[in-house]
């Protein structure tokens, strides 16, 4: 079941904390004008915050609520009108309609009208020097004439020019509303439509604001504080702080970088936004709560008892996420009997996934839901495709968590899985993981010289270097003994790994020639040749990868005569090779590594990158055998006996 990715006032990250929060400041400042910003990333659940402090005012009728998202007229209408439309229209539809109010609205719809006339005719200025109006300024202004004049009926040329006078006349009136008048009495005009609506508060939310373009942030904020920031009203703005910083930068781009500790586009909207919220991301506890009331709610209905009641020990759980780990298990058994499928699933996901998505994800809760659905989609693409009795959904759940996360770590198991099925990386990482917790005392103790040269090189080193690896190689659960290939196979929306004519046994065949003998080798090359360019790619990082996991590499692994037989039918595998010769951990390489490669190496860049590194590896007092191979350290030999 696909999670819909829609604000909600179901709260299961405990967001109503903050609109509760917020509730309060506005009802603690009376009637003083409000302005509050709720911040956060894109996904962080801001819109779901607005939601439930709509919910907070709902029962009041002292308060109007009014909701405006800027990002739907963008484009279409003036950013400063359209807020002010929409509050106008929101009130007539909320509130008893008395002549008092009508005749209140009427009276500033008419202003924003004029403003419309100003923002859609920038040539104004200049015709009304003349008292002739531009051929581009009346088509401008011809809806807004409409408007002005009276049935909107059809306008002609001549009504438009005597309206245009009209307008440039009252301009050009020394007795007119100058820029400062007319907005001192927009705001008296508010004021009084605001009292015509009998109404204690008028609470705006204004939601999507950062993906608006710079200029429509902008002149929304503006429009709040220049004409609408008044007794009575207060505005609440949902934002990631960044993308409004962002705006005002390009929206003012000549501004100073900076003015003492914040910068110019910092202090604006500091300026413009008194109270700020922002929503930290979820931790681990929250995440794992999270996941479990995503899951539990795909499969049970939201409006139900059982789902309800789960959703109270979250929130109980939410409260102190520092104290427990989520929703246990005991917990659930206790105040709902016995644990249902479908629960029971949740929690095992839940523990699965809640770490590598808290720190992965960033805790960003769109994120968590767009990996849910992903693995909900590629689960019913199984089932269509009659798999999924194939497919067990913790293990394509943790395969995605490497493709989400480490994506070259998941390439390299990719390719390892897509011939044999098995990736020989992950089995031998977990492997020795599993040897490090089964003696921990012994890694514990003070390693010697001569221990640490046996022990420095563990399989696949490079990767468990990465803390993230580890980490997930422990996850439940283990991949060694698993099939990958169905699970690579519903997965394969971003490229195709098992081509048309493959055939993945006669390539495991090959492959084990590869790392078998010289003869081998090469009847295999011969085979791979007719191959395409790409799954040659993918047969040379099968093999590169079991040379990655030797543990011996004093003497030469298997597979080096295999690379060299690629290099030969692909000499854009030259430089990759060197490459991996340079990865692998120059203590202890056998003197093989510096030699027979002058003919394997034709490409000018593989020659230059192998001459530069032979260099580095004439000069390794710590490993004679492979420094004499790479032609160093003979001159000092030669001294000795001297």
């Amino acid at each position: 079941m696909i999670i819909p990715d829609n604000e909600t006032a179901i709260d299961m990250i405990y967001s109503e904390a903050v609109s509760a929060t917020v509730a309060k400041v506005i009802r603690d400042s009376g009637n003083e004008p409000l302005t509050v910003g709720v911040h956060g990333d894109w996904g962080a659940g801001k819109s779901s915050v607005l939601l439930m402090l709509e919910d907070a005012f709902s029962e009041d009728d002292r308060t109007s609520v009014v909701r405006f998202n800027g990002w739907l007229f963008q484009g279409l209408e003036d950013a400063k009108t359209v807020i002010i439309e929409t509050i106008v229209e929101q009130l007539l539809r909320d509130r008893a309609f008395t002549t008092k109010l009508k005749d209140a609205s009427k009276k500033l719809l008419k202003r924003v009208d004029l403003m419309k006339v100003a923002s859609k005719a920038g040539g104004l200025a200049l015709t009304g020097l003349t008292g002739i109006p531009s051929p581009d300024m009346l088509g401008g202004l011809m809806e807004q004439g409409k408007k002005l004049l009276a049935g909107g009926e059809e306008l002609t040329v001549g009504d438009m020019t005597g309206y245009v006078k009209d307008v440039t006349d009252c301009l050009n009136d020394p007795e007119a509303e100058t820029l400062p008048a007319h907005i001192h009495a927009f705001r008296e005009e508010f004021e009084e439509l605001l009292a015509a609506a009998d109404i204690d508060r008028l609470v705006v939310v204004v939601d999507d604001l950062d993906r608006c373009l710079p200029a429509t942030a902008i002149e929304t904020l503006e429009a709040i504080r220049l004409f609408l920031f008044v007794p009575g009203a207060a505005f609440v703005i949902a934002a990631d702080e960044g993308m409004i910083e962002y705006a005002v930068r390009s929206h003012f781009p000549d501004l100073p970088l900076s003015s003492g500790p914040s910068t110019y586009a910092r202090n604006y909207l500091e300026k413009l936004i008194q109270v700020p919220f922002r929503l930290p991301p979820l931790g681990y506890v929250e995440t794992k709560i999270y996941l479990t009331l995503l899951v539990a709610g795909s499969s049970l209905d939201t409006g139900s008892a059982p789902f309800d009641t789960l959703l109270d020990l979250g929130r109980e759980a939410l409260r102190r996420p520092w104290d427990g780990n989520g929703l246990s298990r005991g917990v659930i058994e206790e105040r709902l009997g016995a644990v249902s499928a479908e629960l029971e699933n949740a929690l095992i996901l839940a523990d699965q996934l809640a770490l590598p998505l808290a720190e992965g994800a960033q805790g960003n809760p769109r994120q968590i839901k767009r990996f849910l659905n992903t693995l909900n989609l590629r689960l019913a693409i199984a089932d269509a495709r009659g798999i999924g009795d194939d497919v067990n959904p913790a293990v394509l759940a943790k395969l995605m968590l490497a493709e989400r996360f480490k994506a070259d770590f998941f390439e390299r198991l990719e390719a390892e899985a897509a011939v044999s099925g098995s990736s020989i990386t992950v089995a031998t990482l977990e492997q020795t993981l599993r040897k490090d917790d089964e003696e921990p005392e012994k890694s514990k103790k003070p390693a010697t010289a001569k221990g640490r040269a046996q022990t420095e090189r563990l399989p696949e080193d490079d990767l468990l270097a990465s803390e993230w690896v580890r980490r997930w190689a422990l996850v439940a659960p283990a991949l060694a003994n698993e099939d990958l290939r169905p699970y690579l196979f519903v997965s394969r929306d971003r490229k195709a790994l098992f081509t048309a004519g493959s055939n993945l046994a006669l390539k495991e065949d090959w492959i084990e020639k590869l790392c078998g003998s010289t003869l081998g080798a090469r009847a295999a090359a011969v085979e791979i040749a007719k191959l395409t360019p790409g799954e040659i790619e993918q047969i040379f990082d099968v093999v590169a990868a079991r040379i990655r996991a030797a543990t011996d590499l004093k003497k030469r692994p298997g597979g080096i005569e295999g690379l060299a037989e690629l290099c030969k039918i692909s000499a854009n595998l030259q430089t990759p090779t060197v490459r991996l010769l340079a990865d692998l951990p120059s203590g202890q390489l056998g003197p093989w590594a510096a030699t027979g490669w002058d003919k394997i190496f034709t490409g000018a860049e593989a020659k230059r990158e192998f001459a530069k590194l032979k260099e580095g590896w004439a000069k390794l007092d710590e490993n004679k055998p492979l420094q004499l191979a790479a032609g160093g350290g003979r001159l000092g030999r030669g001294k000795e006996k001297g």
